[in-house]
């Protein structure tokens, strides 16, 4: 029953994206949706992108000076490992799970509430696709952000890092600098990206199907909205193992 019950809510979610991925009837409309979804899930987190990205690039830094580097290793090693981190993991992986709180709860409980004040069966009945008209600007908005989120993000990790070295003197920049300059293989950023479209897709697909499909009141909403965040985050997880394979 259980394994019927996910290939139920698969297949829900399958038919939903067909529904949300038509030209839509009025261009200009979605033009200004597309761009305001863009502001508002994207550009508005990118303070708290910023403010997390810092910390845990000095934090990094440290942990790595600290616990990992000794007398046998060259003194670049922290500034190295640190950049490999943020590129590699934390600026998609790790960033993406913090968005999928943010944007996601977001995301499930506004659609959720629309739809059991039945303003999406309004606009059914307007002849309106509701589905292409509420979350394909969404889903596209995210798409187009993500990239500038992830390079935001390492380029603010790398920062948290030197100021720990500035700041903290924990270690000198000189030997930061060198640490991040050290083998940089460009391939690894766009493997970042690349990634974080993905995790872009994921984030705003699945909390727009909990919101999408909700039943019942508003406690039902916020459940919606719980089963959605929990729900990609697992995706993320699960897909950053076989992205991770499959681009390395």
């Amino acid at each position: 029953m259980v394994i019927q019950k996910k290939l139920d809510t698969f297949g829900r979610y399958i038919i939903l994206m067909g529904r949300t991925f038509s030209v839509p009837e009025r261009m200009r409309m979605f033009w200004k949706q597309y761009v305001k979804e863009m502001s508002q899930l994207g550009i508005d987190s990118i303070g708290i992108v910023l403010l997390i990205s810092f910390f845990i690039g000095a934090v990094i830094c440290i942990q790595m000076k600290v616990n990992i580097e000794s007398p046998w290793m060259p003194r670049w090693v922290a500034g190295y490992t640190t950049r490999e981190i943020m590129l590699l993991e934390f600026s998609s992986s790790i960033m993406c799970l913090i968005l999928a709180g943010k944007v996601g709860s977001n995301i499930a409980s506004e659609i959720g509430t629309m739809r059991v004040t039945q303003q999406i069966d309004a606009l059914e009945i307007m002849g309106v696709n509701s589905a292409s008209y509420l979350i394909l600007p969404k889903i596209l908005g995210m798409l187009t952000i993500m990239p500038v989120l992830v390079i935001f993000s390492s380029g603010m990790g790398i920062v948290g890092a030197y100021g720990t070295a500035y700041i903290g003197h924990i270690m000198p920049p000189d030997d930061l600098t060198l640490g991040l300059q050290h083998n940089f293989i460009p391939w690894f950023l766009w493997m970042s990206i690349i990634k974080s479209q993905f995790f872009a897709f994921i984030i705003s697909s699945v909390p727009a199907f909990f919101g999408y499909t909700v039943e019942g009141g508003s406690v039902n909403v916020g459940k919606a909205s719980t089963d959605a965040v929990v729900s990609s985050s697992m995706l993320i997880l699960f897909s950053d193992i076989f992205l991770t394979q499959l681009l390395s």
